[in-house]
């Protein structure tokens, strides 16, 4: 249904065969093969989008994978360190700080928090991981892209939502994961973001995208999994996929994890 009420211009023969064979995955009526991809032809697709002026370009290409690969952008990289410390909450009144050495709460990372080290540039994409100003469209999730990089404040142009094109500044901040999975809490200083070209499947889940790059240097293990990904993609022709075995070696098949079982009660 969200590929035929798309309004891209592509054949809608070729949409809708391109929507039955999505569904053909998702019910497990034919094995996931597709054409023999390597990761720089998907980093070749990736620079040529972020080479175009067109914010709506960059913001449609996702990179579905853990990797996050500054060398592949022009330009000085900036590294900005956070400032870890604990918080004296009632629940863990007798922490003491001096416990805990800078190091081992700087290696500290969970979800929803920056990483105490970001490395950034000029152009890269961001996605930000607190709600900020709701009515500038700062929110959990909000993509953007890189203008200038201070010590203590981040320009960057807004490439999704009704504020798609704003030109905003994102401070440092101080962050306090809300479930660490530690016996006590602790406040990281730094800005709320994280670098998001690349993501897990996962976090693409909701999205509608024109380019995919999908790095399964694994095959994927959750129900469903493989559907969520390929449903991101808007056409086949924008979708490249790279399967590797264990050797590290490119394939051209992956398994498609699919327990029906699920639904017997339904």
């Amino acid at each position: 249904m969200k590929l035929l009420m798309s309004s891209s211009d592509q054949d809608e023969g070729e949409m809708k065969r391109f929507a039955n064979w999505i569904l053909d995955v998702e019910n497990e009526n034919i094995d996931f093969v597709v054409g023999d991809e390597s990761k720089i032809e998907i980093l070749d697709n990736l620079l040529i989008t972020i080479t175009d002026d067109s914010l709506s370009n960059l913001v449609d290409f996702a990179y579905l994978d853990l990797l996050q690969n500054m060398s592949v952008f022009s330009g000085t990289e900036k590294k900005h360190l956070g400032f870890d410390t604990t918080c004296q909450a009632d629940e863990n009144e007798d922490v003491h700080q001096e416990w805990f050495t800078p190091e081992f709460l700087n290696d500290i990372k969970c979800s929803g928090l920056s990483n105490h080290k970001l490395t950034l540039k000029p152009v890269v994409a961001i996605m930000l991981l607190r709600n900020i100003n709701q009515t500038l469209g700062l929110c959990n999730r909000t993509r953007l892209i890189i203008n200038e990089l201070y010590s203590n404040v981040i320009g960057a142009t807004v490439v999704i939502g009704g504020n798609i094109g704003d030109k905003v500044y994102i401070p440092r901040m101080n962050l306090i994961p809300s479930d660490s999975g530690l016996p006590f809490k602790f406040q990281r200083r730094q800005f709320p973001l994280t670098v998001c070209f690349a993501m897990t499947i996962n976090k693409s889940q909701g999205q509608s995208l024109s380019h995919v790059g999908l790095h399964l240097p694994k095959s994927v293990f959750t129900h469903g999994q493989l559907y969520v990904t390929l449903s991101r993609i808007k056409s086949r022709s924008g979708l490249k996929v790279l399967i590797l075995d264990e050797g590290g070696n490119s394939k051209s098949s992956t398994t498609n994890v699919m327990f029906k079982e699920v639904f017997n009660n339904i």
